[in-house]
């Protein structure tokens, strides 16, 4: 699945910067395709054939297989037969459902007389007193059904059977059901949306991770592949689209209803949770230049015949051919679908056949869209295909590997980028957009390894909960880090082997480290000093990463668990006793040197001595997972260099010297005043990627000290630095007529014009409010640049007032492009004007407003605003209920709300509230937001203790430097 509020760049980029002002800000640290769903709150209890659903009211013991998360592996699916039909008007309640019967195929494996299936929400029909029907297949005799029920807590439906199944026989189970269409963005749910004034509605689905069960009873786990055969009804005005191809379409009359009914080719063997449903009024644009393979993106009509989905359409055979060459494994299906969807909570999902997508992470604009939106379709597509193979043809076995999947895809959603677009050299992009990122999570105590054990991942919300950034950047920057000391062919080749080895089937992580350790072996002069197993075990089953001292004056180098607070309590513990094998790449003074491996705490490598004038820097490009501490000297001597001869370091290292040692400060390794050293070159930087990091890192520094004397101090500073870096785009613009060449350099101009506007750089502030008051006299043409449009929207609604924001509303509201619309959503967070925040709180409870998908992250955009953070806590306690019921066991949607909001937390007076809110609501839980609190609450704690230990300092320095 692809990240959540997986912002473009451009948006991400704007309110980054944005950040350092007073006024209101919004970082998207995360290009964060993040993952996101929306889960309500099962109840306990069981129900019988006739009964409904009622709670529990005595304690729940697990003592009955129906009582256990997950299913015993007495039966095995082989495949089913599923005929769904949505109804796209609401009926006479007023609600919108589908029908449907299934028929699954299935093996005893062992002997039992009992079944137990998934199913949850749906409303089954009694068949000869029954909830299903069974028959045996072959010679095989079915039992007798004694009784059924279902088990709301557990999600399944339970039936007793008079007598024992046979061992190797199979059966069919036959099922009838009713479901709701509802807008809950989960299984098989509806999404709307307004064309000329006409509501117009859609049936789609979202099944990961545990959403199939809620469509048709299922066994509804990643492990239990079959193969699927599919038939829709629907409307004869609409298309149906599922996994596989549609091989025939007939069309009928039912109850005096016009149907068509649409018949898909039988899927590969394959999981419930890739599964894809949807009857649309779409349509698409098509392709099968890519040996002969359909490849089609479909959206909605207008956003089609404005070529909307052309470049998508255009990425997508180059990206398949090239992870064909990269897997060396053939594209296994017979079409490609991706479609556009109006209400969907996720970045996108990898349903094989057929991906669903936000709209803004596939359709792309030629003329209204930015650059970041354009690297944003690029990029998503390359991760949702890369799971096409990883993921969907080899499936981690159960969701405590779920980073195999996901950390990978992320991986090499870089590497398939790369090859649809070569002059964006985003490879290099990992650093900021993963590695830098995962960093500030994986420095917790309350991080977590990236494989968990099974028996600490068992119900929906625990699997949700496993959609994080750990399973995503940590999987990515491990694996980059894997492929790095292997060498990419050698990684590759394994990965090859892996995936024809495997294909259709189910693995754990030691099956990919079998087979990366084959292609070591085969590869003639391949060393590295323990095996693949040996290393990355200490890289996926401990939390954390090292910080790597080197003493460039004796050549001593140490490592040590790296923890942003260092007075935190670790209570997990490690088989390896948090030692790492670490493959240190390095140079000295300019020249790359031979990789060296850390083995132990301690060591010596005489080597790394350095004298004179001589420099050392590790772990050059970043390309292993760790940060690196030296001794003064060295850092003295670093420091010298980005002052003298910047360039003599690469545009990463020079970012990374940057982003270690303000969180070695931080970790109170080195002092502060070191770390601000390292910004002071700035005022000669013009690449994007430093500059980037510098302001992340200074983020911190802003929103801990923005409500205090402190931040004038670092204005000015700010405006020292910024100033040489805005007149230079305005000259290479020739005053801002142009578009820079380059394409970070296009987002170095976004940095540019957003912090100087806000620490008010002379002219910028004008420049912006002309372009926008400009657009406000002819609504009917946006002089502004797309790629300048966050920045410029940002801005002018802070300087302005409540005929700017109503102006903004008024755009979004007749917005048709989506990127514009999470734009101007973004943009209108950022007023000073406590009752126009307080309105749009208020909005994100209305999904006539701000749509579902978009109502968490709309309220984060408010909490980044220094005046809007304690409006958005107070609503946030204030309307708990009903965002947990709404949001409560979604993934990264309700935890990042919490982390979000919180983000600013710097005084006792905060973590006495957050400390009350977490006591208040401790018996209704948390959700899959369990941990991001536990994490707001150790963040807060070192934040007051950051601020009181460094607060005099800082003023002290950035008053001395911005002089």
């Amino acid at each position: 699945m692809g990240k959540v509020y997986y912002l473009s760049k451009n948006v991400g980029l704007g309110l980054l910067v944005l950040a350092a002002s007073a006024l209101a800000t919004i970082i998207a640290l995360s290009i964060a395709y993040d993952k996101a769903k929306n889960r309500g709150k099962p109840g306990d209890g069981a129900t019988d054939s006739t009964s409904t659903p009622t709670p529990a009211t005595t304690p729940f013991t697990s003592k009955d297989p129906w009582d256990h998360y997950r299913l015993p592996d007495s039966l095995i699916p082989v495949s089913y037969n599923v005929t769904l039909w949505p109804r796209l008007v609401p009926n006479i309640d007023g609600l919108y459902i589908f029908t449907g019967h299934s028929g699954v195929v299935f093996r005893c494996e062992k002997e039992t007389d009992l079944i137990l299936i998934h199913s949850n929400k749906l409303n089954l029909t009694t068949i000869n007193g029954h909830h299903a029907k069974l028959s045996g297949l072959g010679e095989a005799t079915a039992p007798a059904i004694q009784k059924s029920w279902l088990v709301v807590k557990t999600e399944y439906l339970v039936l007793q059977l008079r007598s024992r199944l046979t061992v190797g026989a199979s059966y069919v189970l036959y099922v009838e059901f009713q479901g709701e269409l509802a807008d809950d963005l989960e299984g098989f749910y509806r999404s709307e949306y307004v064309d000329d004034g006409v509501k117009r509605v859609v049936a789609t689905s979202q099944m990961q991770a545990t959403y199939a069960r809620k469509t048709f009873p299922c066994f509804d786990e990643p492990a239990m592949k079959a193969i699927f055969n599919i038939i829709i009804y629907h409307s004869q005005d609409t298309v149906a689209l599922s996994n596989g191809r549609e091989i025939g379409t007939k069309d009928t009359i039912i109850d005096g209803m016009a149907v068509r009914v649409t018949t898909f080719e039988p899927t590969e063997k394959m999981s419930t949770y890739v599964l894809a449903f949807i009857v649309t009024d779409f349509v698409s644009t098509q392709s099968n230049q890519h040996n002969n393979l359909l490849i089609r993106i479909w959206a909605r009509r207008k956003a089609i015949e404005k070529n909307q989905g052309e470049y998508a359409l255009n990425v997508t055979g180059p990206i398949l051919q090239f992870y064909e060459r990269y897997y060396n494994a053939t594209y296994p299906l017979s079409k490609s679908d991706q479609i556009a969807l109006p209400d969907f909570n996720a970045g996108a999902m990898e349903n094989w056949g057929l991906i669903t997508y936000r709209e803004t992470a596939l359709l792309y604009d030629p003329i209204l869209s930015s650059t970041g939106n354009k690297e944003r379709v690029t990029t998503v597509i390359a991760h949702e295909l890369a799971h096409m193979w990883f993921g969907n043809l080899v499936t981690m076995r159960w969701w405590n590997d779920l980073w195999l999947n996901e950390g990978f895809a992320s991986y090499v959603e870089y590497l398939g980028a790369d090859h649809a677009e070569p002059t964006w050299n985003i490879k290099d992009q990992i650093v900021l957009y993963d590695v830098h990122k995962v960093f500030a999570v994986d420095a917790l105590a309350s991080s977590h390894p990236l494989s968990r054990r099974e028996e600490e991942v068992n119900d929906p919300s625990q699997i949700s909960e496993m959609f994080n950034t750990i399973s995503y950047s940590k999987g990515a920057a491990v694996l980059r880090m894997l492929s790095e000391f292997l060498s990419e062919p050698v990684f590759a080749k394994g990965l090859s082997s892996y995936l024809n080895t495997f294909a259709f089937g189910n693995t754990v992580y030691t099956d990919l480290w079998d087979h990366l350790q084959q292609a070591v072996e085969k590869t003639p002069g391949m060393h590295i000093p323990h095996t693949v197993h040996d290393i990355m075990h200490r890289w996926t089953l401990q939390m954390g990463f090292p910080v790597v001292t080197i003493n460039t004056r004796t050549g001593s180098i140490t490592q040590k668990h790296f923890l942003l607070d260092p007075d935190s309590v670790v209570d997990r513990p490690s088989q390896f006793n948090y030692t790492w094998f670490v493959p240190i790449k390095w140079m000295k003074t300019g020249v790359e040197q031979q990789q060296y491996w850390l083995l132990k705490k301690t060591d010596t490598n005489t080597e790394m001595r350095a004298s004179g004038g001589e420099w050392v820097v590790a772990n050059t490009n970043v390309s292993g997972y760790f940060r690196v501490n030296y001794d003064t000297d060295n850092w003295d001597r670093l420091i010298s260099l980005l002052n003298t001869n910047h360039q003599s370091l690469s545009i990463i290292n020079r970012a990374q010297i940057i982003d270690d040692a303000f969180n070695l400060a931080r970790a109170k390794i080195i002092n502060t005043t070191l770390a601000l050293r390292t910004t002071k070159y700035l005022s000669k930087e013009r690449d994007y990627t430093p500059w980037e990091s510098a302001l992340r890192s200074l983020d911190y520094y802003i929103l801990m000290f923005d409500r205090t004397e402190v931040y004038g101090a670092l204005q000015a500073y700010f405006k020292k630095q910024i100033q040489p870096l805005f007149e230079h785009f305005k000259t290479i613009t020739e005053n801002w007529t142009k578009v820079p060449t380059g394409h970070t350099d296009q987002y170095s101009q976004i940095n540019a014009i957003g912090v100087a506007c806000s620490v008010g750089v002379p002219g910028c502030r004008e420049l912006i409010k002309s372009w926008f008051k400009q657009w406000m006299e002819n609504p009917h043409h946006n002089p502004i640049h797309p790629n300048l449009k966050t920045t410029v929207y940002c801005n002018a609604i802070a300087f302005g007032g409540v005929e700017e924001w109503d102006f903004a509303w008024r755009m979004l509201q007749n917005a048709t492009l989506a990127s514009e619309v999470t734009r101007l959503r973004s943009a209108l967070a950022c007023t000073k004007a406590p009752w126009l925040l307080n309105r749009y709180l208020e909005y994100t409870l209305d999904p006539t407003k701000i749509r579902k998908q978009d109502a968490t992250s709309t309220i984060q955009y408010i909490s980044r605003n220094v005046v809007g953070m304690p409006l958005a806590w107070n609503f946030f306690r204030a309307k708990w209920s009903f965002i947990y019921e709404q949001y409560g066991k979604g993934s990264f949607s309700f935890s990042n709300l919490v982390s979000g909001i919180t983000t600013r937390f710097s005084t006792e007076f905060e973590l006495q509230e957050l400390r009350k809110f977490k006591e208040d609501n401790l018996d209704g839980g948390f959700g899959s937001a369990t941990l991001a609190l536990e994490q707001a609450i150790e963040k807060t704690t070192a934040n007051i203790k950051w601020v009181t230990e460094n607060k005099a300092n800082v003023m002290k320095w950035f008053t001395e430097e911005s002089t």
